[in-house]
């Protein structure tokens, strides 16, 4: 018998390329990268701006540039990719990198859609509150629309199923008004277009900290914002406060919030099993942590990350869900360049933190017990 081995799931931000929606908003051909080259170190040693590889600043209207980073991937020892969907009660934002990869019959990297169902707001530049794209939810006419372009997807011989069901993220279930009702009428409709139903995956982030929905099957640690949020010892949040008074002082701008990239990480290594015994639990990690790029004021930072040291948490972290018979582990993330939380090479690092994907996993391949 064979165990069955964890696979690693990177999440996906689709938001370098432009569409005219961001140009209004934001400016004429903006995309992520245009947050990513402005940004600025606030104190010595930090690392801003961060570039790309060989200034591979790409378009992900490409179906080129997509394929690429699958392969990249897969080369690596990543089994798959989460990425972000956004619709907002029939509006699509941010899909045409997803629908090229779609609509690609040639060889591709598994795949699955989380639904990022938040309103947009201009708390991104750090500078308001004010909603520019609103999130509204409906009934049964609603969300038949809507499963009727996720269906797409699930058509899809790359789409990732669990137990013959399609498996779809929620960012925040929190959010839907009658989420059961709504998870009960799609898992109707993919009973009556020949699935076994669907797996919704539930996220665990700093808006959640539970499972809500009677009927969804699982849910993913989305770090670091899980451990952050909930997680924490109290003395760490002590010493958190003082780290972040002492940053405070000596930066040129002003963040509210430090942390040790260590300690969130022994945090979520520290925890125990699963804490909600009726949902499949899906572990989470994370490259590193800095947002400044995406906020003027109010960005949180996580200090100490390095290549060596993510490969080891990452190492503790496969024996870890190997142990405890967890699926998947996700990382956050693949590409969220403006966050600091990227596997993609760049000009400092290269290709050391897809180094450490390949490696844990190729060690972890001697904890598979075979009789």
């Amino acid at each position: 018998m064979i165990e069955r081995k964890e696979m690693i799931i990177a999440f996906h931000l689709p938001q370098f390329h432009a569409i005219k929606e961001n140009d209004e908003w934001w400016g004429k051909g903006f995309t992520e990268w245009v947050n990513v080259k402005k940004a600025k170190p606030l104190y010595k040693n930090h690392y801003q701006p961060r570039i790309p590889l060989n200034n591979n600043y790409y378009d992900l209207n490409d179906l080129n540039n997509m394929l690429s980073q699958m392969r990249l991937a897969s080369k690596y020892g990543i089994n798959g990719f989460c990425y972000y969907h956004y619709w907002f009660n029939g509006k699509l934002l941010l899909e045409k990198p997803l629908e090229l990869i779609r609509d690609f019959e040639g060889e591709k990297l598994p795949y699955m859609l989380c639904w990022a169902n938040e309103p947009w707001t201009r708390s991104w530049d750090g500078q308001s509150k004010s909603i520019i794209m609103p999130q509204k939810y409906g009934n049964e006419p609603e969300w038949e629309k809507h499963f009727q372009y996720i269906l797409t997807f699930f058509r899809d011989p790359n789409y990732i199923f669990i137990d013959k069901k399609p498996v779809f993220v929620i960012y925040r279930c929190n959010n839907i008004p009658n989420c059961d009702d709504m998870i009960n009428y799609w898992d109707k409709r993919c009973i009556e277009e020949g699935y076994k139903g669907i797996y919704i995956v539930e996220e665990l982030n700093g808006f959640q900290d539970k499972p809500i929905c009677k009927n969804s099957k699982a849910y993913v640690e989305f770090e670091p914002m899980y451990t952050v949020t909930y997680r924490r010892k109290t003395i760490n949040k002590v010493v958190d406060r003082l780290r972040t008074y002492v940053y405070n002082l000596m930066s040129k701008g002003s963040f509210s919030r430090v942390y040790s990239f260590n300690t969130i990480w022994r945090s979520i290594l520290n925890r125990k099993g699963n804490l909600f015994k009726n949902k499949e639990r899906f572990v989470g990690g994370y490259v590193g942590w800095d947002n400044s790029p995406r906020r003027s004021r109010g960005a949180s930072i996580h200090i100490g990350s390095t290549p060596k040291k993510f490969s080891k948490y990452l190492n503790y972290q496969r024996k870890k869900a190997r142990y405890e018979k967890n699926r998947y582990i996700f990382i956050n993330a693949w590409n969220e360049w403006g966050e600091g939380a990227y596997l993609e090479p760049d000009e400092k690092n290269r290709y050391e933190y897809l180094e450490a994907i390949k490696k844990t996993g190729e060690k972890n391949e001697n904890l598979i017990h075979r009789s």
